[in-house]
């Protein structure tokens, strides 16, 4: 006889099969049932079980209310799944305490209100809570410090407020994983008195409105922390040097503070940091010269105040995919080992006194899809032979060397149970910001991957546009404005099939545009203002007949439309009858004379015309005159009624 002891239902059809744990013979296996349904509520069939073990209804378009009633039913369930569904209303707790659930996931869906106070003291045996991505409000139950032996907890993506309850703090000394991201907590993060989170693995904060320093009893947990996210809050103060003894940490994300002082030189001793994100800050000071995590993949720095010059920073880095050095004051070279770099992707240096020429070196990095060294002081001609790069090739099916996807699974060392793996919060999505079709944008995940582009505008680039560019038949963005560029704009240009913004304006091009240029269709914004071009301007069909007078302007010997100025002598009539019109539509005023008389004459014969019908018709020519008559009485008695006395 075989006892049902889960239940899956899933999108993939009807299947029934045994499930057996490592070790267990044939008799003592579980009866797996996978059911398929069009119905947006609960399996009727689950109202009479008392049997069940596990439940996951995940990924299905279930409606109703939270299933208190499977809980108060099946008193041996451990496992409750009811992801990504369209469940709503309140957390229903089960009638009395249940003392054998241990998972209980209920992320994307609808459900809203606070949390239960007594949820602790219902479900005191869990070891991953996860009621993320829904609607709930009010303040963290300091219930939850009841569970002792909870794992994971993640209520991110709600609308809680408040602070961290002091017994969450003090009593979950087993917590791995706390992730509160995306909510309204405030205060101060943790209290040092009651903090007893000494085996955290990831800290997940960001998105609140926490206040003060980064607290100091962190420390205490810097043997197993790999992950802290403190983003997007108000933090301020300076990084504390303790950081640098976290041996084990490999993501740091604490954009958007108000940090301040220097990247402490402890920062050298992460040689497992994957992600380090310190951007929008008022952090100042140098680099360390030592700091070159051997498996970093993502630097964020951008937006603060770091200066000097990048010197050996990074210089052993070999795996680093993002470079985002941006807004800051580094002056000086792009130094050599950034032909080391072989997985670099994406390189952001703009807004910096960066000086001297852009290296060819870069043409080494094979994996690189943006590169924005705009607003510096570069000089020297473009790189030819940077089309050797993935610009070059389809890049959208390309796998990463390094990140197949910006979403990887934390790794659960030593974890005692793959249940508790399942359930682990993710690595937050990479996000990259670049300028494209004159506006900036913030490039994540996947799209991220599909974008690339190159800006170099704003520095004091000479020469020619090599005609190599025209092979980067997958860019997107390519901005050379405000140079000093010559030569003329290449006819391989009508290669970049993919672009969608080409900026060439404030530069000494000259020559004729290519007329070939009308062939790239997937252009939304076109410049070439203030060069020294010539000749007509590409012909007005397709995405060509959107761009106006501005995209040309500052070209004196260019013509044609959308320019006042024509190229030849066939569109000079099309002019010339606007003018005679002008002229015409001056000269034919009506003379005043003219005027006056036509309207006396019209006045007058409206009078005879008035006049003849009160003779010819008797009826209209009394009401007239008792109308006149009433008039007058009327008007008379106004007078004599507001004349003074």
């Amino acid at each position: 006889m075989w006892n049902v002891v889960a239940v899956l239902w899933t999108p993939r059809g009807v299947g029934v099969g045994p499930v057996c744990g490592v070790g267990s013979s044939r008799k003592n296996c579980c009866l797996l049932l996978a059911i398929l349904q069009d119905c947006v509520t609960f399996p009727k069939f689950l109202y009479h079980q008392h049997d069940l073990s596990s439940v996951d209804l995940s990924h299905n378009n279930l409606t109703g209310e939270f299933p208190n009633w499977l809980l108060d039913n099946n008193t041996n369930l451990h496992q409750l799944v009811l992801v990504n569904n369209s469940l709503t209303g309140p957390l229903h707790l089960p009638t009395h305490s249940h003392q054998n659930l241990t998972i209980l996931a209920i992320s994307k869906n609808s459900f809203h209100g606070n949390i239960p106070i007594q949820v602790g003291a219902y479900l005191p045996r869990l070891l991953t809570l996860n009621i993320s991505k829904n609607d709930f409000d009010g303040r963290i139950p300091s219930s939850i410090g009841d569970m002792n032996s909870l794992w994971s907890l993640d209520l991110s993506y709600n609308k809680l407020s408040g602070e961290i309850p002091e017994h969450l703090v003090k009593s979950c000394i087993n917590l791995r994983f706390l992730v509160l991201s995306n909510n309204s907590l405030e205060g101060q993060i943790f209290s040092a008195a009651n903090f007893n989170l000494v085996s955290l693995w990831r800290q997940q904060l960001d998105g609140n409105h926490f206040i003060g320093k980064i607290p100091e009893c962190l420390s205490n947990s810097s043997s197993y922390l790999r992950g802290l996210y403190l983003s997007d809050n108000h933090i301020s103060g300076r990084i504390p040097n303790w950081l640098g003894n976290m041996s084990e940490l490999v993501d740091l994300k604490m954009h958007n503070n108000s940090l301040e002082g220097p990247i402490p030189p402890e920062f050298c001793q992460l040689q497992k940091l994957e992600v380090l994100d310190l951007s929008v800050n008022s952090i100042s000071g140098d680099l360390p010269s030592c700091f070159s995590p051997p498996q970093i993949q993502q630097v964020h720095l951008s937006k603060n105040k770091l200066e000097g010059q990048l010197k050996d920073a990074f210089f052993n880095s070999s795996s680093l995919v993002t470079l985002d050095l941006g807004y800051n004051h580094f002056n000086g070279g792009i130094p050599n080992w950034i032909g080391r770099l072989s997985n670099l992707t994406y390189i952001i240096l703009s807004h910096n006194n960066l000086e001297g020429e852009v290296p060819h070196l870069l043409c080494n990095l094979e994996w690189l899809r943006l590169i924005d060294l705009s607003h510096n002081n570069f000089s020297g001609q473009i790189p030819y032979c940077l089309d050797m790069t993935t610009l070059h090739g389809d890049f959208s099916t390309a796998t990463d060397p390094v990140r197949n996807e910006e979403n990887v699974e934390f790794e659960l060392e030593n974890a005692s149970s793959s249940n508790r793996g399942s359930f682990a919060p993710m690595r937050k999505e990479e996000t990259v910001e670049f300028t494209t079709k004159k506006t900036s944008y913030s490039y994540q995940g996947r799209i991220l991957i599909y974008m690339s582009g190159i800006d170099l505008s704003c520095n004091k680039l000479t020469g020619e546009i090599p005609h190599q560019i025209g092979n980067l038949t997958r860019i997107h963005t390519l901005n050379l404005s405000y140079n000093h560029l010559t030569g003329s704009i290449p006819r391989t240009f009508s290669n970049l099939q993919q672009i969608e913004s080409l900026d060439l304006s404030h530069n000494n091009l000259n020559g004729k545009i290519p007329p070939q240029i009308i062939e790239l269709y997937n252009l939304a914004v076109f410049s070439v203002a203030y060069n020294n071009l010539s000749g007509k301007t590409p012909q007005r069909i397709k995405q060509f007949g959107t761009f106006e007078e501005s995209s040309y302007q500052g070209n004196p010997l260019l013509c044609g439309l959308p320019l006042p100025k024509c190229c030849d002598a066939n569109c000079a009539p099309a002019l010339a009858p606007k003018a005679s019109t002008d002229i015409e539509e001056d000269s034919n005023f009506m003379d005043m004379d003219i005027f006056y008389i036509s309207f006396t004459a019209s006045y007058i014969v409206v009078v005879l015309a008035i006049a003849i019908i009160l003779y010819v018709n008797p009826y209209w020519r009394r009401t007239w005159f008792y109308l006149v008559e009433t008039w007058m009485t009327l008007w008379y008695y106004f007078i004599i009624d507001h004349l003074p006395k």
